[in-house]
């Protein structure tokens, strides 16, 4: 069996962080994700997909992520359920995020961090730990670095 997703997309607010009662970092996010298609009336549409990462990984996306950004998320579906005040069961669809890449340069669009990657343990109780590192060395030179320009490309030059 295989579960597994990759999206990009933009943050539709800031990540929110908190902690679970036994102190582990928990931080959920929207990305909106583009449709590959135009509407009827050629407007573009998106998808609003609502992503958790959990330990440091969400330490690191509280911190470096903000409204705006573009970020690569990379992870597994999950499908839960539970019975709100009203007794109607509710379910929800999210994304526990195992790596996030930061996609933007520091200085595009006046945006402060990224470029950096992270990867963080699994979701929820099961297992993981604390790993992670960021995606790229600092003692190797990046050979994507732009001096903090935009790049130019088109969505068809993309291979996903």
């Amino acid at each position: 069996m295989l579960n597994r997703v990759i999206l990009i997309g933009r943050l539709t607010r800031d990540p929110e962080l908190r902690y679970t009662p036994a102190g582990v970092a928990v931080t959920q996010f929207t990305l909106a994700v583009d449709r590959p298609f135009t509407s009827n009336q050629g407007q573009r549409e998106a998808d609003f997909i609502p992503v958790v990462t959990w330990r440091q990984l969400a330490e690191t996306c509280a911190n470096y992520l903000r409204k705006g950004r573009l970020a690569a998320v990379e992870g597994r579906i999950q499908v839960r359920n539970y019975d709100n005040n009203e007794g109607r069961r509710v379910y929800v669809t999210e994304i526990i995020a195992d790596n996030v890449r930061f996609l933007e340069s520091a200085n595009s669009a006046n945006r402060d961090d990224s470029g950096m990657g992270m990867s963080g343990g699994g979701g929820g109780n099961s297992g993981g730990g604390n790993r992670g590192s960021y995606g790229g060395g600092r003692e190797q030179q990046d050979p994507f670095q732009d001096d903090g320009r935009p790049i130019d490309i088109s969505d068809d030059d993309l291979p996903f």
